[in-house]
C-alpha cells in the first residue's frame, strides 16, 4: 500500500522521485495519488505529476495537468492521448470545473477521456466530450478502476452512470433502508425513517471528521473500528458503558456533535439491532456524504421522504412546483433574513438556501472571470514560460479568495452568512423538525436556525419584526383550544444559549423571551389580537406571520380559498387590509395539495407588510373618513340616543330605538370601510391557473405558474418605469 511520507517540512512526489515543499496543495496531490493506486489499482509507471505544454489557449493560462494517467505504461512512454487528467487545489471548498483551467485545458489539449477534480471537500469526475467544440463535460459519478480501462463495456456502463442516475440510485437505497428495518425490527413507516435518520446522521459525522483521508463509514470500517473498541477501551469501562453496544456508543458520540441543533432527546438510542445497523452501513457505503454533491443527495432524500410520509404526514410537504413558484415571486436577495415557522420538512427553506446560494455563487464566478481578464489578456501570450506560471500562481491565489466566500463552514463567509444568520424554521413536530435539518444537510446545510418549537411562540431568532420575507403553508381548518395555556414547559431554559442570543440579537432577545416568561399561565391565543374572533390556526399564523415581518417585509402564503371569501373571516381580512398590502393572488386546482391529503382548495397569497409610512398614512385616512362619515350620521345617532331616554316610551319603542341606533352604527361602519379602500385604493392582480405541475396523483404535470412568474416581473418592471 502506498503511503504518504513527510518530513521536515517537505514531503516525497514519487512520480518525481524526489522530495518537494509541503505545501497544501501539494499534500492533497500526493494523498489523491495514493488513493489512485491504493484505491483504483493504477501504477506509477502508467503516471506523471505536473505535465505542461505551450499549447495555450488565451484566456486560460499556461496549460499544465496535476495528474496524467494513461491506460499503460507503454501508451505512457509512447505519448499517446492520456486517459485520465486530474487537478488538485487544497480549497476546502466547492469548486467549480472551469475553476481548474490548467488542467481542463490539458486534458482537452491531451484528448482524454476522463477529467477529475478533487479538493480537500469533494472530487468530481467527468467525461471529456470531444464531438463539442470547445470540448464539454459530462459529469458522472466515477472514473473507470485500472483493470478495467481496456474494457469498453464496463467503460460504456460507467458512462451511463450519470448524476441523475446516481440520484435515482441513492433514493432507491434509501428505500431499501427503509424496508431493511420495516422487516427486521418491525418499525412503522415513520419509526423506521427515524432510524435511518440516525445512521445518516452518524455517516454525515464519521465522513465530515474523516474527510481529507477520505475515510467512508463502511460495514468493514465499523467492525474495524469496533475491534480496536472491544480490545483498547471496553476493558476499562465501568458501569452501563461496560455492556454498551458499539453502535450504540458512535451514535452517542454522534448526538454529542450535534447536541447544539437539538436533534434528539438526551435518552434516545438506536432501536434497531445490531445486524440491522450493519446491513443498512453495508447499503449506504458506496456514497460519501462528505463528497457526494448535493444535489444528489439532497433530491434523492426529497424523493425518499415524499413517498415514506404520503399519507399520515402528508400534510408536511408542499409540492416543489408551490414552492419554486413562491420563492420566484418573492425573488430573496443575499442578506434577506427568511423564515417558515410551520417548515415540516422544510422545502420553502431549502428553496430559499438553493436560491440565494446560486446568486452568490454566479456573482463569484462572474468576479473569476474578471480575474481573468484582468490577468490573461494579450499581453499574457508575449511573456515567457516562468512570467506565465507567476501569474497562473497568482490567478490561483485570487481564485482561492474567491473560493472562500463559498465555504459554508468557514464563519465569516458569504455561504456561511446565509447558512447561519439568514434561515429559520420551527415546526411543532418533533419528527418533521429533526427530518427538516437533516434535509437541509443533504442539500447543503442552512439547517441551524430549525427548530422543534411552537411555531406561535418565540425561540432563538424566530420573533417579532425580525423577518425579511415568510414563506409559509400553516396547518388549515385545525383550531388553537382557547384553554391552550402557556407553561413552563414553553419557557426556554439553556442559560448558555441565551447568552449567546443576547449577544448575537440584544435587547430584542429578551423582549422575545417576555413573550413566554410574561405569560406563562395565560391562555395561548391571548397573545394574539385575533384570537377572540377566530381560533383557526390558519388565522393564528397569518397574524403571527405578520408581527415576524420587518416594515416592509414579504408573505406568501398557502391558505384555503374560503379565507379570501368566506363572509364569517370579513373581520379577519379587515385585520390584515389595514396592515399589509396584497401584491398578487393565485388560484391554483384543488388537485395540487390532493397527494398530500388535503381536501380544501388552495389559493397562493402575497402580501407586504406596510411601511412606517404606510402604517401612518392608513390611519390618517382612517382618521379623516371616520370623522368625514360621523359627521353625516352624528346628529340622527344623538336624536335617537335622547329620544330612547324618554321614559314615556315602552320597552318595545326602546327596543325599537336601539335597533335603529345600531343600524345606524352598522352602516357607519361599512361606508367607513368602503371609502377607506376608495382612498387607500392599489391594484391587486389575480391569476387562476388550471394546471401547476402536478396531478392529483403527484405526477408531474404541466405548469401554467412558470408563465405567471415571467408575467409578474414584467408587470414589476412596468411598475418600476
Amino acid at each position: 500500500m502506498l503511503q504518504i511520507q513527510i518530513k521536515d517540512g517537505k514531503i516525497y512526489a514519487p512520480l518525481k522521485d524526489k522530495w518537494l515543499v509541503k505545501t497544501p496543495e501539494e499534500e492533497v496531490r500526493q494523498q489523491f495519488i495514493c488513493h489512485l493506486v491504493n484505491n483504483y489499482g493504477y501504477n506509477l509507471n502508467q503516471m506523471e505529476q505536473e505535465l505542461q505544454v505551450n499549447n495555450s489557449q488565451r484566456g486560460q493560462g499556461k496549460s499544465r495537468a496535476d495528474i496524467v494517467i494513461w491506460r499503460s505504461n507503454e501508451e505512457r512512454l509512447d505519448k499517446t492521448n492520456a486517459f485520465i487528467v486530474i487537478e488538485c487545489k487544497s480549497d476546502n471548498v466547492k469548486i467549480k470545473p472551469e475553476d481548474y483551467f490548467q488542467g481542463n485545458n490539458y486534458a482537452s489539449w491531451a484528448r482524454a477521456k476522463f477529467f477529475v477534480t478533487h479538493n480537500n471537500k469533494e472530487t468530481k469526475f467527468f467525461q471529456m466530450l470531444e464531438n463539442r467544440l470547445p470540448v464539454d463535460l459530462n459529469e458522472i459519478i466515477d472514473i473507470p478502476n485500472a483493470k478495467d480501462v481496456f474494457n469498453d463495456k464496463e467503460i460504456n456502463t460507467l458512462l451511463a452512470q450519470t448524476k441523475t442516475f446516481s440520484r435515482d440510485e441513492f433514493s432507491r437505497l434509501l428505500f431499501k433502508c427503509h424496508n431493511i428495518i420495516r422487516n427486521n425490527d418491525k418499525l412503522s413507516p415513520e419509526g423506521a425513517f427515524d432510524e435511518i435518520s440516525k445512521i445518516l446522521f452518524m455517516k454525515i459525522r464519521y465522513e465530515r471528521d474523516h474527510e481529507k483521508a477520505r475515510v467512508i463509514f463502511s460495514k468493514e470500517k465499523f467492525q474495524e473500528d469496533q475491534k480496536n473498541y472491544e480490545l483498547n477501551v471496553r476493558p476499562y469501562l465501568n458501569g452501563d458503558d461496560k455492556n454498551t453496544p458499539y453502535y450504540q456508543i458512535l451514535f452517542r458520540q454522534t448526538k454529542e456533535e450535534f447536541k447544539n441543533d437539538e436533534l434528539f432527546d438526551e435518552n434516545e438510542t438506536i432501536k434497531i439491532r445490531e445486524n440491522s445497523f450493519e446491513q443498512i452501513v453495508k447499503e449506504l457505503e458506496k456514497y460519501n456524504l462528505s463528497d457526494t454533491s448535493d444535489d444528489v443527495k439532497g433530491i434523492a432524500f426529497e424523493q425518499f421522504l415524499g413517498k415514506t410520509f404520503r399519507g399520515e404526514l402528508g400534510q408536511f410537504f408542499t409540492p416543489r412546483s408551490i414552492v419554486d413558484f413562491m420563492v420566484d415571486i418573492l425573488d430573496p436577495k443575499e442578506g434577506d433574513v427568511v423564515c417558515d415557522p410551520c417548515s415540516g420538512s422544510g422545502g420553502f427553506l431549502i428553496k430559499v438556501f438553493e436560491y440565494v446560494k446560486e446568486k452568490i455563487e454566479k456573482d463569484v464566478q462572474i468576479e473569476k472571470d474578471e480575474t481573468k481578464k484582468q490577468y490573461f489578456d494579450e499581453n499574457y501570450e508575449k511573456l515567457d514560460e516562468l512570467e506565465q506560471i507567476k501569474i497562473n500562481e497568482k490567478v490561483e491565489v485570487e481564485f482561492a479568495k474567491l473560493n472562500e466566500q463559498l465555504d459554508n463552514r468557514k464563519e465569516g463567509t458569504r455561504l456561511w452568512n446565509l447558512s447561519y444568520n439568514c434561515i429559520y424554521g420551527t415546526d411543532a413536530n418533533p419528527r418533521m423538525a429533526r427530518t427538516s435539518k437533516m434535509n437541509m444537510i443533504m442539500h447543503g446545510d442552512g439547517h441551524g436556525g430549525v427548530h422543534h418549537n411552537d411555531g406561535l411562540l418565540n425561540i432563538n431568532g424566530i420573533f417579532e419584526n425580525r423577518f425579511d420575507i415568510i414563506l409559509t403553508n400553516p396547518p388549515f381548518g385545525a383550531r388553537v383550544d382557547k384553554n391552550h395555556k402557556i407553561t413552563l414547559e414553553d419557557k426556554y431554559k439553556d442559560k448558555a444559549k441565551i447568552e449567546h442570543y443576547l449577544k448575537k440579537y440584544g435587547s430584542q432577545y429578551q423582549t422575545a423571551l417576555n413573550q413566554i416568561e410574561n405569560n406563562i399561565g395565560k391562555n395561548l391565543i391571548d397573545l394574539y389580537d385575533l384570537g377572540e374572533f377566530s381560533t383557526l390556526t390558519e388565522v393564528l399564523f397569518m397574524e403571527r406571520n405578520l408581527k415576524l415581518l420587518k416594515p416592509s417585509g414579504r408573505l406568501a402564503v398557502v391558505l384555503p380559498e374560503g379565507f379570501l371569501n368566506n363572509p364569517n373571516l370579513a373581520k379577519i381580512r379587515e385585520y390584515f387590509e389595514g396592515r399589509a398590502k396584497i401584491l398578487l393572488i393565485v388560484s391554483i386546482p384543488q388537485d395540487v395539495f390532493i397527494a398530500s391529503g388535503a381536501t380544501v382548495k388552495p389559493s397562493l397569497v402575497f402580501l407586504q407588510k406596510f411601511s412606517e409610512k404606510e402604517v401612518e398614512n392608513y390611519e390618517s385616512i382612517l382618521e379623516v373618513t371616520k370623522k368625514e362619515v360621523e359627521a353625516k350620521y352624528s346628529l340622527k345617532i344623538e336624536e335617537l340616543e335622547t329620544k330612547s331616554k324618554d321614559r314615556k316610551l315602552d320597552k318595545d319603542e326602546k327596543k325599537n330605538i336601539k335597533n335603529e341606533i345600531k343600524q345606524l352604527q352598522n352602516q357607519l361602519e361599512s361606508e367607513t370601510k368602503v371609502l377607506v379602500k376608495d382612498k387607500f385604493n392599489y391594484q391587486i392582480p389575480i391569476v387562476e391557473v388550471q394546471k401547476a405541475g402536478i396531478s392529483s396523483t403527484g405526477e408531474i404535470i404541466e405548469n401554467e405558474l412558470t408563465e405567471v412568474v415571467q408575467e409578474w416581473r414584467e408587470y414589476q418592471k412596468s411598475k418600476s418605469i
